[in-house]
């Protein structure tokens, strides 16, 4: 028996299922690994000792890749002075001062642990400032794993979402529904940096859709929420929707914010002070000091090294070099969303048949991807590793090709 396979049977005797949430990996194809052992710069190995060249980066966060120097030696200076104590140390001002500057929509900032912590705060400060109930959410949005939103809703109440009104992505005629069921009693709008459900092909949003939630939440005196959890520091340093010319007056951060260390962030503007102020959001670790100095290192080093640039270039490869593989294979493969989170799914595989056995056996060559899950790229990324990748992506697609042979 594999290592692996010991610790899961260990694991299903003492937790529910074996594992919980978006890291039980029962959802893939037989062959992913369950537990790993170590990780540095773009490569992770798992407790049997396979080594693979990282394409999940942790579901996002190593946006620097594992075990970044920097970040590593201020966390650890950070934490061997000050972690918890009665109220926070001073780098949460820093981080907060930092985050201000490097964000053109923010005027204040406030931490927490994790993206549900902060698209949950950002809701109720739009309700405790506006004093409405009504919440726009888009169809298949993923927002976190509070009763509010999560997309499993086992054990949760039908009032948990009473007040949520659904709207399709990038459709004005939907928004336009939404915003007239909701009426006077609208609180805010919640949207991604981009379509990005699972599952579904990416879709990026056009600029007009973009300028209408603007203009439609200023009309109703409602906030609008960029939920930039997922795509936060990959598209833009300023905010996802900087390029667009949109700015939100909430906007939810984490992932990629800490390279790895657990800490989430709300951003907003002066309209919404007030009520960031008078809401009751908090945690007792919240104000991790270690996880503050992370983050500050991590923003301060991706200012530096243009680390977008660099991501962008690389996932612009990768996806080259995969629709070359399958076009000369007759395969159907369709890639969407920003070159740096890619997602590549396959013309009718309904069941994901083709996506996992593609994927599985990338895996067995050392290239970690996912059947239907974006992926992400780090600045730790190199030329090399997508030539590297590039050798695995032909096996899958190869073993795709035989399986399910083109007509």
């Amino acid at each position: 028996m594999s290592r692996d396979k010991a610790i899961r049977a260990r694991a299903k005797a003492v937790i529910p299922g074996g594992m919980w949430g978006h890291m039980d990996v029962a959802a893939l194809p037989a062959g992913y690994p369950q537990f790993f052992a170590s990780a540095d710069g773009a490569r992770v190995r798992d407790v049997d000792g396979n080594e693979y060249i990282d394409f999940m980066c942790g579901y996002g966060p190593m946006i620097l890749g594992y075990n970044d120097p920097e970040v590593e030696a201020a966390f650890r200076l950070q934490h061997a002075a000050l972690e918890i104590a009665n109220g926070p140390a001073e780098v949460t001002v820093d981080l907060a001062e930092t985050l201000v500057e490097l964000i053109p929509a923010a005027d204040w900032a406030m931490f927490s642990k994790n993206g549900t912590d902060a698209t949950t705060a950002c809701v109720t400060i739009a309700r405790a400032q506006t004093g409405r109930s009504k919440i726009l959410v888009a169809n298949g949005a993923y927002h976190g794993a509070a009763p509010w939103c999560t997309p499993r809703p086992a054990g949760t109440t039908l009032e948990d979402r009473a007040h949520l009104i659904h709207y399709d992505y990038n459709d004005m005629e939907s928004l336009n529904r939404a915003m007239e069921r909701a009426g006077p009693d609208l609180a805010g709008i919640v949207t991604s940096a981009f379509r990005h459900d699972i599952r579904r092909d990416q879709e990026m949003p056009t600029p007009e859709f973009a300028r209408a939630m603007r203009r439609l939440a200023d009309a109703a005196g409602a906030a609008l929420i960029l939920d930039d959890v997922r795509a936060g520091f990959r598209i833009d340093l300023g905010g996802s929707w900087e390029p667009l010319g949109v700015r939100p007056d909430l906007s939810a951060w984490s992932k990629a914010l800490g390279n790895g260390h657990p800490i989430a962030a709300v951003t907003g503007n002066d309209r919404f002070r007030d009520a960031a102020r008078q809401v009751f959001v908090t945690g007792s670790f919240w104000c991790g000091a270690g996880a503050m100095a992370a983050a500050l290192a991590t923003v301060q080093k991706l200012r530096r090294i243009d680390a977008i640039r660099h991501m962008v270039r690389l996932g612009g490869m990768l996806r080259a070099g995969v629709q070359a593989q399958a076009d000369d294979l007759g395969l159907g493969l369709r890639q969407s969303g920003p070159p740096q989170m890619p997602l590549m799914l396959f013309d009718d595989d309904p069941d994901f048949a083709k996506g996992n056995l593609f994927a599985v056996t990338a895996l067995r060559h050392g290239v970690y991807l996912h059947p239907w899950h974006n992926m992400f790229l780090s600045a730790a990324h190199t030329e090399d590793d997508i030539e590297r990748a590039l050798v695995a992506t032909q096996q899958g697609l190869d073993a795709v090709a035989r399986q399910f042979p083109p007509t």
